[in-house]
């Protein structure tokens, strides 16, 4: 298997999407978003730019050893069946290492040329999403992507610091926004592929509860959401642009859960799924306009 993984031709693509490189896009968007706050408006461009790199190394690498320790699962899911680890394409082992020097090269390059806090709460992003996530709660819980959504959150706080060199309130609030916009994220996404979670036998909140009480979750959680994002505006780091930005956003966000709520089986939850997506992107780019303009 491995011998045959490393004469693929497509080995290249392989290895990138071990990384998975759509998921990581959305998650740079978050942490140039904090260097952009941080700076009152454009970063220095090296400093932006080693984020970047650093971060992809560090989530590409956290992915890579998420699909070491779930290939059991990709193989169970139609969705996931096809990845190269499933398939048998790159073997688990060469899917490990990989991960693991990824991780080494994004510390080593944060901790070298932007500041060691950078790089610290970088690797711990890592260490959350592998084992408190995906070792310690994904097969055990459905609060998993809850509690393990902090991994993603964590960019953002990256970002700041990349700036400050100090974890500060702002950081926080960064931190916080995502943390309480991944539960909404990913249950709509939950609810589209429930028989393969329930296939694989794990215990999303969709296959181990009613349709009706992840529709009322999501919901909750866009209301915590909206009300956060509003409350950051009174720590006076942000202007009438993002508060504008930001209630809009999160107003329709809710608007779009509420109407889920009130509607039989699935209609409009993968439209609901998708502006997730879009929320997060434009609510950043908000940060980033209203930073440049202050």
């Amino acid at each position: 298997m491995v011998a045959q993984a490393t004469t693929s031709p497509g080995i290249i693509r392989d290895y990138i999407d071990l990384t998975k490189p759509r998921i990581i896009s959305l998650l740079l968007v978050t942490a140039v978003g904090g260097m952009f706050l941080a700076q009152k408006g454009v970063p220095d461009p090296l400093t932006a730019l080693l984020v970047i790199v650093g971060g992809y190394l560090a989530a590409g690498g956290a992915h890579a050893l998420n699909h070491y320790l779930e290939r059991d699962l990709d193989q169970a899911m139609r969705r996931t069946r096809r990845r190269p680890v499933a398939t048998g394409r790159v073997s688990p082992q060469q899917a490990m290492v990989f991960g693991i020097v990824l991780n080494v090269a994004a510390f080593v390059l944060l901790a070298s040329f932007v500041n060691l806090l950078a790089a610290a709460i970088t690797l711990s992003g890592t260490l959350i999403y592998v084992f408190v996530y995906t070792i310690a709660l994904k097969r055990s819980t459905p609060q998993n992507i809850v509690i393990g959504g902090a991994a993603g959150a964590v960019p953002p706080m990256v970002g700041w610091v990349a700036i400050t060199g100090s974890l500060d309130l702002p950081a926080i609030y960064l931190f916080a926004i995502i943390f309480f916009w991944t539960p909404p994220h990913f249950w709509a996404l939950a609810m589209l592929i429930r028989d393969d979670y329930a296939r694989a036998g794990v215990p999303m909140l969709p296959v181990v509860a009613s349709l009706s009480e992840t529709k009322r979750q999501i919901l909750l959680y866009t209301f915590i959401l909206l009300a956060l994002t509003t409350m950051f505006y009174t720590t006076g780091e942000l202007g009438v642009v993002y508060l504008v930005g930001s209630v809009t956003l999160g107003a329709y966000f809710s608007y779009r859960a509420w109407r889920v709520k009130r509607s039989d089986g699935l209609h409009g939850v993968r439209g609901l799924y998708l502006y997730s997506l879009l929320y997060l992107a434009l609510l950043f780019l908000v940060i980033m306009v209203d930073s440049s303009i202050a």
